[in-house]
């Protein structure tokens, strides 16, 4: 009789998995809680499935983030920046544990609070008013990757994080790419490190731009950390880093999955574009239904010991599926359909515990206003492509379409 852990590791990846992981999820997380899985990059590591497995591991003191924790099988293969770039931009919060962690997040929570976030509400509008004007104004179907969603959350991010406009446009959204594997014999490892160097280059300008700037932006405020000696340079370079790539492609990708999900349900869809009222409710449902943020960095055990009842060896990586625990039919009565007035709703798409993300306040601002704005101004969106030919990126740790071409009321003859 062959066992499951016979079958491992599971490859996690390929176009048949990134545009539906869900039968696979629910296949791992009814056999037992944790797997041994594999990566493009041939790194193998443990995936945590259900969602009491997910938020215990969460929670777990014993797995840190440091990648100094790595063993060297991990770190033979492990997608990871070259050095010098490594050193100066991965210390940033995802890869610190207390007590350095707690005082790194404390320089920007405070940027981040639901009140900050609400109070930034009316100038996001007026940025999703501005993009989505343009779309209105175009004949037959429309990008909303394109014409939306690959420039609302950049420019929602600058302003709260006080970040100028000259700089602001001169961002390009390619340089999110840094943080997807490219391994050393990778073919794609030359753009890659050309991204890289392009990326510190901005943030080497961000530093000096916001410098002395007058008023209280995030910004501005690490930097000054910087100059009296709270943070290094390493430090500052890599949280500026962690806001530009991970403050905005993550609700990008957000914005097209909760899309999808509405597209192919369109009495949902024109339900919550005529009642608006529904809004928060169906936005944390769309996080939970389909997270962009599927599987959270590495963890690692400084010393082997059990993991929901398998032996893991110290330094080996530890990944947890948000979408799979999201989907857990123990956890939430209905798991594989969309609810969108579904109350209580405790998902995990932002993550649990002291790596909860920061930002998660203003993610739901932007979703709602986004989602909102694009319902309202774009009655009686459809798909404008068969939804079968929808090209999923092949990111390891995150889900989202490249391209989300649609058709609206306002662009159909009668």
């Amino acid at each position: 009789m062959t066992t499951h852990h016979e079958t491992e590791p599971v490859p996690l990846f390929g176009p048949d998995y990134k545009r539906d992981p869900y039968p696979l999820y629910d296949e791992l997380r009814e056999r037992c809680p944790i797997h041994r899985v594999a990566f493009p990059s041939g790194v193998h590591a443990w995936l945590v499935t259900g969602y009491d497995a997910a938020h215990a591991t969460l929670n777990d003191r014993r797995l840190g983030k440091n990648h100094r924790l790595g063993n060297d099988d991990w770190r033979a293969l492990a997608s990871i920046m070259p050095e010098p770039q490594h050193s100066q931009l991965q210390v940033h919060l995802l890869h610190q544990d207390p007590p350095i962690h707690t005082v790194m997040r404390r320089l920007v929570t405070e940027s981040f609070t639901p009140r900050a976030a609400e109070e930034l509400r009316p100038r996001l509008q007026e940025i999703a008013d501005r993009l989505v004007a343009d779309l209105v104004s175009a004949e037959g179907p429309v990008d909303l990757v394109a014409g939306f969603a690959a420039h609302f959350p950049f420019a929602s991010l600058a302003l709260a994080i006080g970040l100028p406009d000259e700089l602001t446009a001169g961002f390009r959204r390619e340089w999110g790419g840094v943080v997807a594997p490219v391994g050393p014999t990778d073919p794609r490892r030359a753009r890659y490190e050309g991204l890289l160097h392009g990326l510190q280059d901005y943030i080497a300008r961000v530093v000096d731009g916001v410098r002395g700037l007058p008023g209280d932006g995030l910004l501005t405020r690490l930097v000054a950390a910087r100059d009296s000696g709270d943070l290094t340079t390493e430090q500052l370079d890599s949280m500026v880093f962690q806001l530009l790539v991970a403050g905005q492609e993550p609700v990008a990708n957000q914005i097209t999955t909760a899309l999808v999900a509405l597209l192919h349900r369109p009495d949902e869809l024109d339900r919550l574009a005529a009642d608006p009222v529904l809004l928060p409710r169906a936005v944390e449902e769309l996080l939970r239904y389909d997270s962009a943020f599927e599987l959270t960095t590495w963890r690692f055990l400084a010393e082997s010991d059990e993991l929901h009842g398998r032996e893991v060896p110290a330094g080996d990586s530890v990944i947890v599926s948000l979408c799979a625990a999201n989907h857990d039919p123990r956890r939430f009565e209905r798991a594989d359909e969309l609810v969108l007035d579904r109350e209580p709703n405790p998902h995990l798409a932002f993550g649990h515990g002291i790596h909860f993300c920061p930002g998660a306040a203003l993610a739901r601002v932007e979703l709602q206003v986004a989602l909102g704005t694009l319902l309202t101004r774009l009655p009686g969106m459809r798909f404008g492509t068969d939804p079968t030919a929808l090209d999923w990126t092949p990111a390891v740790l995150g889900r989202g379409v490249r391209a989300l071409p649609v058709t609206h009321g306002a662009s159909r003859p009668d």
